[in-house]
Order: structure tokens, then C-alpha cells, then sequence
């Protein structure tokens, strides 16, 4: 494991409070999950909350929705009693918490929640019936105001592309934080671009070539602006999941700084391993160690350098299930 990755450790993520275990759902139940709780809790420090309990509202609790028209910002309202009206005390408090919680690298949801939704959250019309689909309140918040912030669902995670496009994030997220936000400068910028050039390829080929020109081009630019385009545009490329045919793309071009190092039949069985990969027959997990095995001894140190090839820590076994 690389030294960035090894280093980390207890990386700040918030959490819907029912995901914990809490009891603090409408009913006084829990959402507790396994998978955040057993897995997860060994590598990130996991700050609950609960918007509806900060807001005021009790447990047990009338359950709320989002209520209004397509192309309106919903309300949120009691499903019972229409003039229990939560829409501005759970954007107070959600903005407290944004306030307080900069140091965040993701944000783990409930699923269909009227506050912590991340999506496909049901909106009813004025004649009771649902509408269309919006965020939660709490999300809607998070994403104003904090637009680069990974967030998912902890039901979505089941799927592993998701799950590990998630993680990935957050372990990007957190080199950007403690590398170039505590030390800005030009240097640190470019040398974040420099070990995430092919972790971006992987997943947007268009904005790895845009941010390489950006980045060329910056240097007469205020350094917070230039900072603050590259992370918006940087993140919102890692949240487009990687396929099987991108991924392949930048396999291809790790194993171009070994090629002339190895002899024809080491070639063979890596370029062997990709196509294998590429066919959907193994797991990312296994052109991955194989490049990393003949990157240590015969790679640059710019090309083991690259978060690509480690971008979070091998023991959560993410690669082994895409």
C-alpha cells in the first residue's frame, strides 16, 4: 500500500444518525447498517446526525414530506397535520451543520428520507398525490452549500460500482484536504494533479485533458480561483463511475511505462490480464496487481506515485467485486 493511503486513517464522514443505530427515526426505530458499522467504522470517523431531531421535532414523531409543484423548492410538512410546516428549522439547522462540518470527505444517507434523501425522494401535489421526485431537505442544504462533497446512499452502496465510486471520493477528497488545502499553493495543486492524472482518466477522459490544460494555462490566475474550479470540476468527474472500457483505457496507459522494461512473455501475461478484465472474465483487482508488482521494481516514481493504482485501502477488497 502506498504511503498516502497507509496514512490514512479515521477520515471525518457524516452519517444519517439511524444508519448508527440511533433511534431516532419517526417511529423510534433504527436503520442500523452492518456494512457502515462492521466495515466501514475501522477507516472513517463517522460523525452522526440527524437533521429532524436537531430541528425539533421528537421521538416518536408525525411523520413529514416534501410537498409542491415540479420546478418549486418543496416544503416539508406533516404528513397528518399540513400546518406542521419544518421547511425553515431543518434549513437552519442543516445550514449549522454545514457550517461546522467543513472537514467532512463524504456523507453517508437514508434512502427515501423527506431530509436525508439523496434522490428519488417523493414530492406530493396539492391533491395528496405524489408528483415527481426531489432530494431531502438536509441534501438539498448539503449540496448548496457544499456542492463538492461526496454523498450516497447507504442502500445504493449494495451495488459495488457504486460503493467503491463512493469510497474513491472520499480518500480524493481527503488527499485534496490535508495536501492542498492545508499547503495551498500552485506546486501542491499540480502535484495533486500529477498523482490523480489516471484515477481521472478512469472515469472522465474529457476532464483529465481539460484540467491538464486548465492547469497550464492557470498560473496568472488568483490561486483560491484556481483552486476552486479544479476541485469543483475534478470531483464532479470522479462521481461519473468508471466502466470496464475506461478503466481499460488507463490500465493501457500504466503499462506503457513497462513495457520496455519487460521481457515479451511478462508483456504478454499483462496485456493478457487486461483483456480478461476488459471481457468482464476477473475482477479489476487482478491487471491492477499484477502492473502493481512489476510497477514496484521496475516503474518511475511519477507512475507509482499515481492514486490509480491505490486509491483506498486494498484490505476493504473493493476492486474484487467490479
Amino acid at each position: 500500500m502506498s504511503e498516502t493511503v497507509a496514512s490514512r486513517a479515521g477520515i471525518p464522514v457524516g452519517i444519517s444518525a439511524c444508519l448508527m443505530g440511533e433511534q431516532v427515526r419517526y417511529n423510534g426505530g433504527h436503520k442500523r447498517s452492518r456494512y457502515c458499522l462492521e466495515v466501514l467504522a475501522e477507516r472513517f470517523a463517522f460523525e452522526p446526525f440527524c437533521p429532524e431531531l436537531e430541528a425539533g421535532l421528537g421521538v416518536p414523531r408525525e411523520p413529514i414530506r416534501l410537498v409542491g409543484a415540479p420546478g418549486e423548492e418543496p416544503r416539508v410538512v406533516g404528513t397528518v397535520d399540513a400546518t406542521l410546516d419544518v421547511t425553515e428549522g431543518l434549513e437552519e439547522v442543516s445550514r449549522a451543520f454545514i457550517e461546522a462540518h467543513r472537514h467532512l470527505r463524504g456523507f453517508i444517507l437514508m434512502k427515501g428520507s423527506p431530509s436525508c434523501g439523496l434522490e428519488r425522494v417523493k414530492v406530493y401535489g396539492e391533491n395528496g398525490m405524489p408528483s415527481h421526485s426531489d432530494a431531502g431537505a438536509f441534501v438539498r442544504a448539503l449540496k448548496r452549500h457544499f456542492p463538492t462533497l461526496p454523498l450516497e446512499e447507504e442502500a445504493r452502496m449494495n451495488d459495488a460500482v457504486l460503493r467503491e465510486n463512493f469510497i474513491t471520493r472520499v480518500y480524493a477528497l481527503d488527499d485534496w484536504k490535508r495536501q492542498v488545502e492545508a499547503h495551498p499553493s500552485y506546486h501542491e495543486l499540480l502535484q495533486f494533479h500529477s498523482r490523480q492524472k489516471y484515477l481521472l482518466m478512469a472515469h472522465h477522459v474529457e476532464a483529465y485533458r481539460e484540467l491538464g490544460r486548465y492547469l497550464a494555462e492557470s498560473s496568472g490566475l488568483p490561486l483560491e480561483e484556481a483552486m476552486a474550479h479544479y476541485l469543483q470540476r475534478f470531483m464532479t468527474a470522479l462521481a461519473r463511475p468508471a466502466t470496464r472500457k475506461t478503466h481499460t483505457n488507463a490500465l493501457m496507459h500504466v503499462f506503457g511505462y513497462l513495457k520496455e522494461a519487460l521481457d515479451a512473455e511478462t508483456r504478454q501475461d499483462l496485456l493478457a490480464a487486461i483483456e480478461e478484465y476488459r471481457q468482464g472474465h476477473v475482477h479489476l483487482a487482478v491487471p491492477i496487481r499484477l502492473l502493481s508488482h512489476y510497477l514496484k521494481r521496475h516503474g518511475s516514481e511519477y507512475i507509482r506515485r499515481q492514486t490509480y493504482l491505490d486509491p483506498h485501502p486494498y484490505e476493504l477488497g473493493l476492486r474484487n467485486a467490479i
